[in-house]
């Protein structure tokens, strides 16, 4: 397993009055992480996507290691030409929601026609295309559909699931991963609390998760996706269980400061 680390904008949500993009990418990238962008901030609607942004997407992610959370909005298929050419030029990966590709589970579904146009456009741009963990059995559907998609394993999605074991997940799917959400909880609602929380999610369930992504030689991003404490905080706790505890490997260096203002929010 080739895996890298990065960190969820989300983890700046908490502030009312939030910073400049330029410093959440200047904070991450000199603690040595990556950033998963999200496609809103939290109270505005603005899609940081839309092309009019994209020289400052560029600018303000330079030399960092970027993956993007899709439009979680029903996005068109224009929508979706318009963030899969945004991800070409941050040369970033992306992770979507079933639902957000067109695939509903239920009455609702009208089966894979928009998801092949998406898929399509994906893969004339050369951009990886993760589904996050939903319901398992669509899928696998899905991964037997399209053969150039891949998963994004959320641990805190698959810690609410009472009808099927953690283990159950990660066998299904490990073959294909290329992304993990690093998260936790209680097992009532997705808060995204941060790695290692006593009575979240099993310490064997962690070991079981790394030790068969280890079996493949994928290159997997793993995004520490966690809100609403102080980033420094969040960070720090979830690297430390991670990386400490755990033992997972390569884990991200501080960069040298070379005299340049950066960003501490403590």
């Amino acid at each position: 397993m080739r895996i890298k680390y990065a960190v969820s904008s989300m983890v700046f949500w908490w502030r009312e009055n939030p910073l400049s993009f330029e410093q959440e990418c200047q904070f991450l990238s000199s603690l040595g992480f990556g950033i998963e962008l999200w496609p809103t901030i939290r109270g505005q609607n603005e899609c940081r996507y839309e092309q009019r942004r994209w020289p400052r997407l560029v600018s303000a992610t330079e030399g960092m290691l970027v993956s993007m959370r899709s439009r979680t909005d029903r996005p068109s298929l224009h929508q979706w030409a318009e963030q899969i050419e945004c991800a070409e030029l941050l040369k970033a990966s992306i992770v979507t929601d079933i639902e957000s590709i067109g695939v509903f589970n239920g009455p609702e579904n009208n089966g894979f026609d928009f998801a092949l146009e998406v898929v399509k456009l994906a893969e004339a741009h050369n951009i990886k295309l993760c589904l996050e963990t939903g319901e398992l059995s669509m899928l696998k559907r899905l991964g037997e559909e399209f053969d150039s998609v891949w998963y994004c394993f959320d641990i805190g999605h698959i810690n609410l699931d009472r009808r099927r074991h953690f283990k159950e997940y990660v066998d299904e799917l490990a073959p294909r991963v290329a992304h993990v959400h690093l998260t936790d909880n209680y097992g009532q609602i997705d808060d995204h609390e941060p790695p290692g929380l006593r009575g979240g999610v099993p310490r064997e369930s962690w070991d079981y998760l790394l030790d068969r992504l280890d079996k493949y030689d994928n290159q997997v991003i793993a995004s520490f996706e966690m809100c609403p404490c102080m980033p420094a905080v969040m960070i720090r706790k979830g690297a430390e269980f991670v990386f400490d505890e755990l033992k997972w490997p390569n884990r991200p260096q501080k960069q040298p400061d070379n005299g340049a203002a950066v960003y501490n929010p403590l």
